[in-house]
This record gives structure tokens, C-alpha cells and sequence, in this order.
């Protein structure tokens, strides 16, 4: 395979005419973000199975002619945990390069366990070992050493070849048309950004709150999360999760009960303390059918609940077993017990795994699936079912 580092407008145009056409774009990106809300492109690799090259946008002024490639909906992009590098291209160049395929959930599907890491895979399917000693590498500063080029094309070449083994697999056992939520997942622009009045549900440390101060919570978080959009800066330089926290905790009415939050600078009270004052007042008077509920702190099960909890995941560990799956690449205890509560945002209710574990499982629980027992061993049974 032709290996490329492409920093020339010559060499870029070269690789365009060699990639056109293609039927299928391996596609990674190395990013900074430590400084930034937003990740800051700082390589951009590509692999069509017979060149592989690393782009350098920091050399390059534009990129439209591989953009043009990237974006060309008749050429399927395969990515692994493909979320932050399609973050990078919806918000550099405002949409996002479809289709795609990503190797990460389709690994589930073939029995590798979820969120499985790339090099993880790379070593199961391809019996490849690659190098993990370059990911904590500033991929902004320049010039890349040999060994950090290795990495990033590692990184697509066998993304590739990971690709065209699991494509085969998966049509073999019917599963392609299982990751099509997935997919639609990714597709969708709200699933990189979400509502900034969502974002308290990610504060570290929310469940010492109760009551009035999870509205205060919900208030100062949505405020911090649109202040860093704004201002492109990460979350903990506008207001720090720890202090958050304890403003939601203390309430304070006034500049000398801010200035008794330790960890909040007084440069920071001048300039945003009116504000923050006003917003917590506002919230803490807020009417409590306003207030919101912390799902991840629900009320403890009942015993008989804790049994039909053990109950279904016996039931899912037939299904998975039935399918030669990981039980947790389906649903873990936690979306069971939202199933057994009767919530309705369970991983089991979406795509896949609804039609795959998901009506079983509430079937169960309405009593038309049982599990019963033959010559020793459970097994699933139901009224358009036998046993076995």
C-alpha cells in the first residue's frame, strides 16, 4: 500500500485523483481540545485501501478538494467511535459526511463486546498488535516524527481492513440492517450538540443536590454550556463542576456569599457575580413542578421488582447467547431496571436491540413470554413460541 504525508497543494490534488471514485473512505482525525470547546483539526488521515495518507491542515490553506471526496454521498465513510471525529467536520464545514459506517457498534454485533477500543479490535479480528504510546501526543506541533505518522495511518489502514472483514460477517448473519439506528444517530446534528439545559445531568457531583437546587443546577449548567460555546473555551475555564456544585448547594443572595465559594476568583464575581446572583435567585423561586428529576438516581426497587430485574437478565442472557452475543453489547442491568420501572428511554426501545431483546423482555413482564425449564436448562417460551 502506497504511504503518503500530504502538506503541498500538489501532493493534496495528486491523492484526490487517486481516492476518487472509490467505494468506501477509511477516515480518522487527530484533534486538541484541552484549551477549546470545540476540537481543533490537526490531522486528517484517509485510507481507500490502496494509498493511505495523513493530510496536514495546519500546512494546507484549503481542503476543499478532499472535502469534496469526504462529502460525496455515493462513497461510504468507515470510521471507529466515530462521534468526535464527526463532531470536527460538522462544525469546521457545517454538516456531516454521510453515510457512514463505524466499526465500533458493529463490533458488538459480531460478539467483541461494547465500546470496544480500536487497537482492542484491530488484535481480535486481524490478530494485529498496534503501538498505543502516541496517544497522549500534542499532534499540533510540528514536524511529526516517524513513529506518530505510524500511528496516525495505522490508525485508517486497518480500519479498512477491519471494515471488509466485518461487512462480510454481518451480511452473512442478517445483522447490516441492525446498526441502521445507529447510524441514524450519527447523522443526526443533535446528537453533537445537545440542549444546554440538558447538560446538568453531566455535572460531576449533582447527586449531593435535591429539590430547588437541581433547578439551580439545571440553570447555572445550561448558562455555562452556551458561555463556552460562545466563547470556544472548555467548560471547567467558564465555572468549574466542583463550584458549580456548591453554588447550587449554598445558594448565595448576595457578592459576599459568592465570595465565600472557594475556587471562585474575585475578578470572576466582579465580572460575572451580578449574574450568577440574579440566575440562582430566579431558579430557587422557580415553581417545583419546574424542578427537574435526577433519573440517575431513581427510587430504589422493590423486592419483587429486584426479582423480575434477575428474571429478564436470564432471559437476556438466552437471547445473547442465542445470537452469539455479549449480554452487555445488548443492554446492561441499569437499562433493564429502567425497562422493570416502566421508563421509556432504554437503549432497549431503540433500533436493534428492541427487535432483537427488547419486546421479549416486555413481554415477559406482561406475561405473554415465560422462562421455563427442559431437562435442566431455561429457555424461553411464549404463545407463538415453543420451548427451545
Amino acid at each position: 500500500m502506497q504511504e503518503l504525508f500530504v502538506d503541498t497543494p500538489a501532493a493534496l490534488a495528486d491523492l484526490c485523483d487517486t481516492l476518487s471514485g472509490s467505494e468506501w473512505l477509511a477516515l480518522d482525525t487527530e484533534f486538541i481540545r484541552e484549551k477549546t470547546y470545540y476540537p481543533k483539526l490537526c490531522l486528517l488521515q484517509v485510507c481507500n485501501g490502496d494509498v493511505a495518507a495523513c493530510v496536514d491542515p495546519l500546512a494546507l490553506e484549503d481542503l476543499t478538494p478532499l472535502l469534496d471526496i469526504i462529502y460525496d454521498g455515493s462513497m461510504l465513510k468507515v470510521l471507529h467511535a466515530a462521534r468526535q471525529d464527526l463532531e470536527i467536520f460538522l462544525h469546521d464545514y457545517k454538516r456531516l459526511p454521510m453515510p457512514v459506517f463505524d466499526t465500533q457498534p458493529a463490533a458488538a454485533l459480531l460478539g467483541h463486546g461494547d465500546q470496544i477500543g480500536y487497537a482492542n479490535l484491530v488484535k481480535q479480528m486481524l490478530d494485529v498488535d498496534l503501538p498505543k504510546d502516541q496517544s497522549r501526543t500534542d499532534w499540533s506541533r510540528r514536524p511529526l516524527d516517524d513513529q506518530q505518522q505510524r500511528y496516525a495511518l495505522d490508525d485508517v489502514i486497518y480500519l479498512g481492513q477491519l471494515y471488509l472483514h466485518m461487512r462480510g460477517h454481518l451480511f452473512d448473519r442478517e445483522r447490516l440492517q441492525w446498526l441502521a439506528a445507529d447510524f441514524a444517530t450519527l447523522a443526526d446534528p443533535q446528537t453533537y450538540y445537545p440542549k444546554p439545559d440538558d447538560m446538568w445531568q453531566r455535572t460531576k457531583g449533582r447527586q449531593a443536590l435535591r429539590g430547588r437546587q437541581l433547578a439551580v443546577l439545571q440553570r447555572l449548567a445550561s448558562w455555562r454550556e452556551t458561555r463556552a460555546r460562545e466563547r470556544d473555551l472548555p467548560r471547567k475555564w467558564i465555572l468549574k463542576d466542583d463550584i458549580l456544585i456548591e453554588l447550587c448547594r449554598r445558594m448565595p443572595r448576595d457578592a459576599t456569599g459568592l465570595s465565600k465559594i472557594r475556587g471562585l476568583e474575585p475578578g470572576q464575581i466582579r465580572r460575572e457575580g451580578d449574574n450568577l446572583i440574579r440566575m440562582i435567585n430566579e431558579a430557587a423561586s422557580s415553581p417545583r413542578e419546574d424542578w427537574p428529576t435526577d433519573k440517575s438516581r431513581p427510587k430504589p426497587l422493590l423486592p419483587q421488582q429486584e426479582a423480575l430485574v434477575d428474571l429478564l437478565n436470564a432471559a437476556l442472557r438466552l437471547i445473547a447467547d442465542q445470537h452469539q452475543l455479549s449480554p452487555m453489547a445488548i443492554a446492561s442491568r441499569k437499562e433493564i431496571e429502567k425497562l422493570v420501572r416502566g421508563d421509556s428511554d432504554s437503549v432497549l426501545d431503540d433500533g436493534w436491540r428492541r427487535s432483537l431483546a427488547g419486546d421479549t423482555l416486555r413481554a415477559i413482564i406482561a406475561g405473554d413470554y415465560t422462562l421455563t425449564i427442559r431437562d435442566g436448562l431455561p429457555q424461553l417460551a411464549g404463545a407463538n413460541q415453543s420451548p427451545g
